[in-house]
């Protein structure tokens, strides 16, 4: 079952609200400004169904650990431990509060990459993605 990801920003009254505390000039934070993650969502979302089975992890979440892993060069295990402790990890992938837990087990990146990345979305075929993730390295 899917699970879609808030593309809604809305402050929190009664908790602390991550966004607010962190740097919002760090890199990591101005690239996940420029990435069209709805691109992700509408990509992947065929894949999954509306009623049935257990709920999903959020397509960003999920995309989001990967793209972490690549530009950080990690393993699986390693970018899901290094999300737990870093708060600008977890806002780059969209958490709106700070997560005192594991996002998923490590083995899922592993599930998500193959049934879902292989096939729907290569960099090269999605210029827009592509691109926005180059300049904003670059720049």
């Amino acid at each position: 079952m899917l699970r879609r990801s808030s593309t809604i920003h809305q402050p929190n009254l009664f908790g602390t609200d991550l966004l607010m505390q962190l740097d919002p000039n760090d890199p990591l934070l101005k690239l996940a400004s420029a990435i069209p993650w709805q691109e992700f969502e509408e990509s992947f979302s065929i894949h999954y169904t509306a009623a049935a089975g257990a709920p999903s992890k959020p397509i960003r979440l999920m995309v989001g650990l990967l793209i972490l892993k690549q530009l950080e060069n990690l393993s699986d295990e390693s970018v899901v431990l290094q999300w737990k402790r870093n708060p600008y990890y977890q806002a780059f992938c969209g958490m709106k509060e700070f997560q005192q837990k594991l996002p998923c087990h490590s083995t899922e990146l592993v599930h998500f990459r193959k049934c879902q990345m292989s096939d729907t979305l290569k960099l090269g075929s999605c210029p827009s993605l592509y691109n926005s993730i180059i300049s904003n390295l670059k720049g």
